[in-house]
């Protein structure tokens, strides 16, 4: 027990900096899915499911779930933090304000009131509807399985950014709406004959994001950090064709591609600007990749080449107690991120600008304080809280 009270204390920010008062050298990076879409909060399929549920608990201040969520992230006490499955709420006030003035800037549990004076959010392909029966059930939903990514009214699944630093809102680059098809060596999704999986009038409009990619510069002192936040979609429910196994991967592709210089001048965002990231500029990638290097359904090669990446600092990968007790025979667990039993969030600082100081997952282990918050899938999340420390060079 003292040693979980000594991390937490570690965490607090006296140890880290003042931001106005004093130069900063360190920052902490975190990434969470947050399980904060509709259908957590009323049965699946209910009839009119929309942005509106998660606006009512937002408004109330009271959702123990939500409440549990804000302690977590006041214990951690992340710099900026990515949230995944946040369903997008066009009005700030209704939506990312009201969860950092109704959660966040109030004590939960007994921890610090938290503020993040800045942000970022933006659309997202889940729910998004589209004119085509793309799981080729021979119906058009156009919803679920037959939107532009997986969801049952728009803005389900989405993300939201954090930050207690500015954020360089007029060079912030999304890509929304890049297609599939003009990513070079995009996976070919065919049917058991042979042939093409998608309508070529699908195919010509899909998007190769299920949810965004998002290039977002944050402001820390002198220097510009570029989060790159993304959350592809899972590689399963699907069938022989693997087509969200092969999106998959190909989300996971894209960043790998946009920090290489040259291998991303096939790139452009949703303003039309075309290329990758510039050289030699500090970067964190930051997300739910749903996919880990040594388990699961994806295509491994694919979050393997983004660890591998030589501008990628993955040296020191973070972990828990709590993992490794869940699953006491798997010697992946410490590092796992999800009650579910594997490694699917990171946290991927790069070389250039940073020295990895510590991180880990906020998952304690049974009898340790605060481990009811993540005790329960409805506690709190099925994911854990991924945070990286690093020092500024």
């Amino acid at each position: 027990m003292k040693k979980i009270l000594l991390i937490l204390t570690m965490l607090s920010p006296g140890i880290l900096f003042s931001q106005t008062k004093k130069k900063v050298t360190e920052l902490t990076f975190a990434t969470y899915n947050v399980s904060m879409e509709a259908e957590n909060y009323v049965p699946r399929g209910t009839k009119g499911n929309s942005e509106q549920v998660l606006i009512k608990e937002l408004a109330s201040g009271s959702n123990a779930q939500i409440k549990n969520i804000a302690s977590i992230i006041q214990t951690v006490r992340p710099d900026v933090i990515l949230l995944n499955e946040f369903d997008y709420i066009q009005d700030p006030e209704l939506g990312v304000k009201a969860f950092v003035k109704n959660y966040l800037m109030r004590s939960q549990n007994g921890a610090k009131a938290i503020d993040y004076p800045y942000y970022f959010y933006s659309t997202v392909n889940t729910g998004q509807p589209s004119p085509f029966d793309l799981n080729n059930d021979g119906k058009m939903d156009r919803f679920g399985n037959d939107a532009w990514g997986f969801g049952n009214y728009p803005g389900q699944y989405a993300m939201v950014v954090l930050s207690k630093y500015p954020i360089d809102s007029k060079n912030v680059r999304t890509f929304q709406h890049f297609k599939w098809k003009d990513m070079p060596g995009a996976h070919k999704i065919t049917k058991a004959d042979g042939s093409d999986w998608y309508s070529p009038e699908a195919w010509a409009q899909f998007p190769l994001s299920s949810k965004s990619h998002w290039d977002v510069p944050v402001q820390v002192g002198g220097k510009t950090i570029h989060v790159l936040a993304s959350h592809p979609t899972p590689p399963t429910f699907d069938g022989a064709e693997d087509r969200n196994g092969k999106r998959n991967f190909d989300e996971i592709r894209f960043w790998r591609d946009y920090i290489s210089g040259d291998t991303g001048t096939y790139i452009y965002d949703d303003q039309g600007k075309k290329g990758g990231l510039s050289n030699d500029v500090p970067f964190v990638i930051m997300g739910d990749q749903n996919a880990s290097p040594d388990e699961g359904n994806a295509i491994t090669d694919g979050i393997r080449s983004l660890l591998a990446h030589p501008k990628i600092n993955s040296e020191t990968t973070p972990e828990s107690k709590g993992g490794a007790q869940h699953s006491p025979d798997n010697a992946f667990a410490k590092n796992h991120t999800a009650f579910w039993r594997m490694r699917a969030d990171y946290v991927l600082p790069s070389k250039i600008g940073f020295k990895v100081k510590d991180g880990g997952v906020f998952w304690p282990a049974k009898g340790e304080p605060m481990s009811e918050l993540v005790e329960k899938r409805e506690s709190s999340s099925d994911h854990r809280l991924v945070w990286v420390k690093v020092g500024l060079e």
